[in-house]
């Protein structure tokens, strides 16, 4: 198929697509040509509109200059539409309406945009970072008197966050990996560090001295599941150090924060974990902090998305900018 060059264009893919000629006037236009319609007067139609006369007048002029077709016949009684601007104004009508649902159509999605947000976070956000995070957002949306947002929060791991975003089921993701794959736009909202911690009674703890990064990576410990970030946040700074010798096999391999934890002060042995899900048990005693000398165990946290620089306009870019301003660390 031929592609005009007034009246089609033909994209990189053969695909058709319409281009309007120079004649077609614009919707503000064909409005004035409406208000002169329903009103029956230049008057009236300007103090329809909210401009003067002589600008009714004028547009008037203008469209039909453009169409190169007469529309007004204009006499002492009044302005009264010659056969050519009835069908003209005819089909204008039919278009404004379809230009007003278009519009509502546009105002209802960047609505859904602001009111509702699919989140998808690793564990240490979605449990130690996001809670506050989301009730300073919504606090702060209350004070400006916008509209409340619904919150929709898979806690997962960093793998997961990613096959979320990839996927479009959530608009925003948070992970904890040290590092993002090519694809993923990313932005760092956070700072953590990992930490090495085992029962009181462990004989790291009693040893006195700092832990050295051989005897961390020979030691089967208890471990996230495989795709978690704080777990592949450790293999990679062993490898720093270390090259490629192979780490120990967990002794368990579990799917949440809490449950390491909890094997951890079962005895089943020492864990490394994000500073942030410690804090109460370091603080208590129930669980000892082991130094380890020449190993780099701090990491960034990141929002990801997909597609532009920036994310979407709407929830998800709006919580992006209150995360980056106020409570980034």
């Amino acid at each position: 198929m031929r592609c005009g060059v007034t009246t089609s264009v033909c994209d990189g893919g053969g695909r058709v697509g319409a281009v309007l000629s120079s004649r077609m006037p614009d919707l503000a236009a064909l409005e004035v040509l409406l208000a002169v319609a329903h009103t029956g007067s230049l008057n009236a139609a300007a103090r329809q509109v909210g401009v003067s006369q002589q600008a009714v007048s004028a547009r008037i002029a203008a469209i039909e200059t453009q169409t190169g077709v007469p529309l007004v016949r204009r006499t002492p009684q009044g302005s009264t539409l010659t056969p050519a601007g009835v069908t003209v104004a005819a089909w204008a009508d039919r278009l404004i309406g379809i230009a007003s649902e278009f519009d509502t159509g546009l105002a209802t999605l960047r609505r859904g945009r602001r009111s509702h947000l699919r989140l998808s976070a690793s564990l240490t956000v979605a449990e130690q970072l996001l809670p506050r995070w989301l009730v300073a957002f919504h606090s702060a949306a209350r004070a400006s008197g916008r509209e409340a947002t619904e919150v929709t929060l898979s806690a997962t791991n960093s793998d997961r966050v990613l096959a979320d975003i990839r996927a479009g089921s959530a608009d925003l993701g948070f992970i904890e990996g040290p590092s993002v794959p090519r694809g993923i736009r990313s932005r760092v909202v956070g700072r953590d560090h990992l930490v090495v911690v085992a029962r009181p009674d462990h004989p790291w703890v009693r040893r006195g001295r700092a832990l050295t990064a051989e005897a961390l990576n020979d030691t089967p410990l208890v471990s996230r599941e495989e795709g978690s970030g704080t777990r592949d946040a450790l293999s990679t700074a062993l490898r720093k150090v270390l090259g490629s010798r192979e780490q120990a096999t967990p002794v368990m391999a579990l799917s949440t924060t809490s449950a390491v934890r909890a094997a951890v002060l079962a005895g089943a042995g020492p864990a490394v974990l994000s500073a942030l899900a410690l804090a109460d048990d370091l603080s208590t005693g129930r669980l000892r902090a082991v130094p380890v000398s020449g190993l780099d165990l701090s990491r960034t946290l990141r929002a990801v998305w997909t597609g532009p620089p920036q994310p979407p306009a709407g929830a998800a870019r709006d919580l992006l900018s209150h995360i980056v301003v106020h409570h980034q660390h």
